[in-house]
């Protein structure tokens, strides 16, 4: 260690039965290849005391292969735990996912205490699931957890709630939709957003059955809107924590991600999918009260983000570096007609 080194000395007899204090000594290891990923980081050696331990019991617990109610995008167990803990899910706290799904992260969530709260734009997954006994409800009957106060059909580019409400929740947790594995949507269908037919009320009698029609979601307008609901909506020192697709350039990853007034960026976690596409797990605490002030800072600073760093997402790069035909990562350039798009990452 540069030829030298610090002694930790302790007064008093080890107990290495019942210890007051636990310290280990962990070695990352240089492997050249991580399940065909580069590495992550270069060989290190950390010395400290454990001042908390993740309980490995809940995995095979909470295991999506037997969850009652599962969707194409359910949040891997041990990721969404890791989720509820950057947002410090607890007991009289209550957490929001505005893109709840089959409802992973708010398992975790109520797993640790919290109340949850959730919605999503698909009325059919949130009311109806499949049937009675296998929707999201049955996730949470599954494994005792409390149930979420409420179960929202709503969109985030449209939020339901009324005007001046603000502070409510202590944690907003979510995976928006990046167009991966499912794309965006948002309350409109294409006639309506471009004015070819005018906006229609639903009869009372219609209501029932009724599937609203959807147009696409760009992630650019998704990251804006959950900013912003966020900002509107956290209590002060309240967590927004969500995962942002990056692109991998030369073995490094993208470091510029959304900023908003309200909010400080507190902790940054890269989940590399592929040689050449990660997701980071955003972590920021809302510092600044919600004014109308910020909110048009807020915009302008969006604008510029999207000029400068966003108009990659818009161009479908993403999705073309996620789904790629294997002859072209390997140099070829006569790529066959045969050749199909394959899916370059897991866990997504």
């Amino acid at each position: 260690m540069n030829g030298s080194c610090h002694i930790w000395s302790t007064k008093g007899r080890v107990n290495l039965k019942n210890p007051d204090h636990n310290f280990w000594l962990m070695e990352t290891d240089e492997n050249e290849t991580n399940n065909g990923l580069p590495p992550v980081v270069k060989r290190r050696i950390f010395f400290g005391r454990e001042i908390g331990g993740a309980d490995r019991k809940l995995i095979p617990m909470y295991q999506l292969k037997t969850r009652n109610y599962l969707g194409p995008t359910a949040m891997d167990a041990e990721m969404a735990f890791l989720m509820a803990n950057q947002a410090q899910a607890a007991p009289g706290k209550l957490v929001y996912d505005p893109f709840v799904g089959t409802g992973s992260i708010l398992v975790s969530a109520a797993h640790f205490g919290a109340m949850t709260m959730g919605a999503d734009i698909d009325i059919r997954v949130v009311r109806d699931g499949r049937g009675p006994d296998c929707n999201v409800w049955s996730n949470f009957k599954q494994y005792g957890l409390p149930m979420p106060i409420g179960l929202l059909r709503a969109d985030n580019n449209l939020p339901p709630w009324r005007p001046g409400l603000k502070e409510v929740f202590d944690g907003i947790i979510c995976d928006p939709p990046y167009g991966v594995r499912a794309g965006g949507r948002k309350s409109g269908g294409r006639k309506l957003l471009k004015g070819i037919v005018s906006p229609y009320t639903v009869p009372d009698d219609k209501r029932a059955d009724h599937i609203p029609s959807t147009a696409a979601y760009t992630l650019v307008e998704c990251v804006h809107d959950l900013l912003d609901l966020a900002a509107r909506m956290l209590v002060m020192g309240g967590r927004l924590v969500f995962f942002y697709p990056v692109l991998r350039e030369d073995g490094s990853v993208e470091t510029h991600f959304p900023e908003h007034p309200c909010f400080k960026l507190v902790a940054t976690s890269e989940q590399m999918l592929s040689s050449r596409y990660s997701r980071v797990l955003l972590t920021m605490v809302k510092t600044s009260l919600y004014t109308e002030e910020l909110a048009l800072a807020a915009r302008i600073k969006h604008l510029e983000f999207r000029e400068n760093h966003l108009k990659w997402l818009e161009n479908g790069n993403l999705h073309s570096s996620v789904f790629s035909p294997a002859d072209a990562e390997s140099g070829d350039s006569k790529v066959s007609k045969e050749s199909k798009l394959k899916y370059r990452g897991k866990y997504v």
